[in-house]
């Protein structure tokens, strides 16, 4: 192997290293379970009755599906307004609205 093909496997290796720790959180964000702020199909669990957990919400916003979120963001997330009017808004408790019918 030549020195040149060294020198690039070497500073290929320092770079992938040093990608892979930069990319790594030192302390992980804490989180808190966000009801009502998901996507139909990508809550993180809690999905109602007759659901199993993740994946299973059916309804975008659904009030009874959770995902995670940083703590402290929940209530700040926007959402677009239901179809009255009424604006939405993340809880960390369950809520009432937009369930399957």
């Amino acid at each position: 192997m030549s020195t040149t093909a060294k020198t690039l496997a070497v500073a290929g290796a320092v770079a992938a290293a040093l990608s892979v720790q930069m990319t790594t959180p030192v302390h992980a964000q804490a989180q808190e379970k966000c009801f009502g702020v998901s996507l139909a199909g990508e809550n993180d669990c809690a999905a109602g009755p007759g659901t199993s957990c993740a994946g299973t919400s059916t309804v975008d916003y659904q009030g009874n599906a959770w995902t995670l979120v940083e703590a402290g963001t929940c209530a700040d997330i926007e959402l677009p307004a239901m179809a009255d009017g009424t604006e939405r808004s993340g809880s960390l408790e369950e809520l009432d609205r937009d369930l399957p019918a």
